[in-house]
Order: structure tokens, then sequence, then C-alpha cells
């Protein structure tokens, strides 16, 4: 039987080892093994929420271990270190405890087939103070770090010499702009939940891009769109400010100004995590990602596959596929394919990338976006309710990939029963 392992489970890695299990997994046609150094999935456009502590990851997160014995796969938890293309294995770290007891001796892995999905990381560009004093939203237990400093900062309003709570936000792409609007929704329902002391005007929120506007990756009408939102809601929007490092009062930016702050957070850019440029001699680009082939397989090895942000794909016209939640998806869907194909001895097909859109959300304030699509030539841009219908729907597409249409409608009843049910703000 042969062997199937993906490395990394996060949208595109996860629903891959789902559809496989479901496909080969429970016909014993393949076995298929998820492994991932987290024992949950968390959706990673969801993870301003949980910083902002209007979701809470608890009830949101996907168990792997449950979700591999509902879809005829295998887990295993661990973090992979080397990979052996000879001998086709990969080792795994031991796995340790808070207090640093070895639970899990070092292990390895054999595969038939190997699917690297190990997403992205921050990229701090080698900034001065950056990793000492800036917290990276990559993780839910980054953003839960965040979270808990912030209710900290809440809980000191009144009490110590502090009259504001200053949060800085480096980077104006979407996990920053939807972070900025997402705390001053989340400002909201502190207020409403004993922290009635606390004003609008004790939060200021700055965002800042080295760029000549936000939001860089979107058509120019929408990113003014999504500027005059933030501006609205009280968001000190800085443009053409470059960050050269970061220390414990705050920021200095390169014409030396000091901006001050008390919780600082980089969103400033993406690279594939740094042992892939050393991994096995595989082929990789400047920000470390694995350089694929057209059918996703990497270009030194045919038996190992790279999907979503970790994978380098050119675009026919000279540009390279999006480090999108979307472009995880038709990775995953194409490699599935190609895996079955491979298995049933018929020729691989080429991976297409299809542009759906883009859509930001300014929290429960608007949504902006545009849309396109084979209905439209072009790109129609869309706000407003109907872009924050067609923003949730995204990840319901997500859930139907992992779940199945039944259990998404239930969880989508759920959801809003908790809404009635459970605080509106994560409060612990």
């Amino acid at each position: 039987m042969k062997k199937i392992v993906i490395v990394g489970g996060g949208a595109g890695g996860l629903e891959l080892a789902t559809k496989l299990g479901n496909k080969l997994g429970r016909k014993q046609k393949a076995h298929i093994t998820l492994v991932d150094k987290n024992s949950t999935h968390l959706w990673k456009p969801l993870l301003h929420e949980v910083a902002a502590g209007s979701l809470d990851d608890g009830i949101d997160a996907v168990s792997y271990r449950a979700h591999a014995t509902n879809h005829a796969f295998h887990f295993k938890l661990g973090a992979m270190r080397t990979l052996d293309r000879v001998n086709k294995t990969i080792t795994i770290d031991p796995l340790y405890d808070a207090e640093g007891c070895m639970i899990l001796p070092e292990s390895h892995l054999h595969y038939d087939i190997l699917v690297m999905a190990l997403g992205s990381v921050s990229n701090d560009f080698n900034t001065k103070g950056v990793g000492e004093h800036c917290i990276f939203l990559d993780s839910p237990q980054q953003a839960k770090k965040f979270h808990h400093r912030m209710l900290n900062k809440y809980l000191q309003l009144g009490v110590k010499e502090t009259n504001s709570v200053n949060v800085s936000i480096i980077g104006a792409g979407a996990t920053g702009v939807e972070l900025s609007a997402e705390l001053y929704n989340s400002l909201k329902q502190v207020s409403s939940y004993g922290f009635s002391h606390i004003k609008s005007a004790d939060l200021r929120v700055s965002l800042i891009e080295a760029g000549d506007s936000i939001l860089p990756a979107l058509p120019k009408r929408i990113s003014a769109s999504a500027h005059q939102e933030l501006v609205k809601l009280g968001v000190d929007v800085r443009t053409n400010t470059m960050v050269t490092e970061a220390n414990e009062e705050g920021l200095l930016t390169k014409s030396g100004e000091l901006i001050k702050a008390d919780l600082i957070v980089w969103a400033a850019g993406i690279k594939a995590p740094d042992y892939l440029k050393e991994l096995a001699g595989l082929e990789t680009n400047r920000i470390n990602q694995l350089i694929v082939k057209p059918t996703l397989q990497t270009t030194l090895d045919d038996d190992i596959y790279a999907i979503g942000d970790c994978a380098s794909c050119a675009l026919p016209d000279g540009g390279f596929v999006p480090p999108r939640a979307q472009s995880a998806h038709q990775m995953a869907t194409q490699v599935g394919k190609n895996i079955i194909a491979t298995l049933n001895g018929k020729e691989l097909t080429d991976y297409k990338y299809t542009d759906y859109g883009s859509l930001v959300s300014l929290s429960n304030y608007s949504t902006v976006g545009s849309l396109m699509g084979n209905l439209m030539k072009g790109s129609m841009m869309i706000e407003g309710r109907l872009a924050k219908v067609v923003y949730v729907s995204l990840y319901r597409m997500h859930q139907v990939a992992l779940h199945g249409y039944i259990r998404t409608g239930l969880m989508t009843v759920v959801e809003k029963i908790n809404r009635v049910l459970r605080p509106r703000l994560k409060l612990h």
C-alpha cells in the first residue's frame, strides 16, 4: 500500500488529507498521514479575530486526531526537521511538554509520495528589534498572546498612570487592515463587560505601511475605500512610512520619528519556514518557497509536491500564484487529482490558478473587495452587506471541504445559537 505523507495541517494540507482519506484511505488504497506540530487546526484568515478576542479558537478549532479518525487518515503530532530523499523518510523532532520533559522521542516516517504544505511565517526582513518587541500572527498561540496582553492593558487603564492603549501594526495588507478594524469592534464589546470606564478614545491604533497605499495587492479604488473606513474608525493610517527598528518604547521610522506603542504587531510580509532553504537540496527562492513545476511537483523530485504559501508556482503571464487561502484550496484539489492519477497509472495535469477576487473584512463596520469570474469581464468592486456575505462564504467553503454540507450547515446553526448564549468577546 502506497504511503502518502502530508506535512502541514493548514487550509491546503488538511483539505488534501481529508480528500485523500475519503477517496483512498476508506478503500484501503493508500495509507495517508498528516504531520503537524499543533494538535488543532484554525483557518489562518481568522487569526486577527482570535487576537482581538471576537473569536474563541477553542470552539472553532478542528482537532486533527478526531478529524483523522472521521476521514480515514492518520495524524502524527510533531515538527518535521529533516528529509532524506534517497531513503524517502522524514525525521520528526522529539515532543516535549511545557516543563521540558520529553513525551515522545525522535521518530521517522517513510513515504512514497510527500506533500509539503507548511504554509508561511512572518518575514521581518532582519529589521532590528522586531523579534524581541513585536508579536507575529502566524499561529493561534501568537494571536492569544496578543489578546492576553491587550486585556491586561485594558485592566491597567485608570489604575496605573495609563491614559490610553497604543497599538502599532506594521504592514497594511489584509491581516493588518482587518486587525485594525477588529480591535475597535472588540473595544465596544469590552466596555459592556465591566470596563465601562473605557472609551473609544482610549484605544489608539497606528497602521504603518512602507508603500504608498494600504492593501497594495488590491485595486486602488478598493484600497482607497478601506482607507477611508479605517480613518472613520479612528485608525492612524500612515503610508510611505518605513520602520527601521523596534524597541521598548515603540517604533523608529526611517525619518527618525518615534511612534510610541504598548503593543506592536508585525504583519509586513511572509516567507516560508527558514529550514526549507536547505532541505535535502530542493530548489527554493529568496523567501524559502519550494519551486514547483506546473503539476505542483518540486523541480528536483517528482515524488515531492508543494502547495500553499510554501510553494512558488509561476503563472503564464510571468508572475506567481499569490499566497492566499483560495490558492491553497485550489492547489490541494489539483494535487489530490494528480496523486490519484499517479496511483491509477494516468498522466498528471497542470495546475491553473483562478483568481476569484479578494475581500477584506473591516469587522462589523464594513467589508470591501473585488470579485472576478465568468459572470463579468475584469473585476467588480463590492462592499457592505453583500461583500460580508461573500466573505463569510469563503470560510464556509473551507468548512464544506473538511466536513461536508450537512455538518457545515449544523455548525452554522450552532454558531448562531452561541452568539446568543455566549459572551460576544472572549474575556479570559
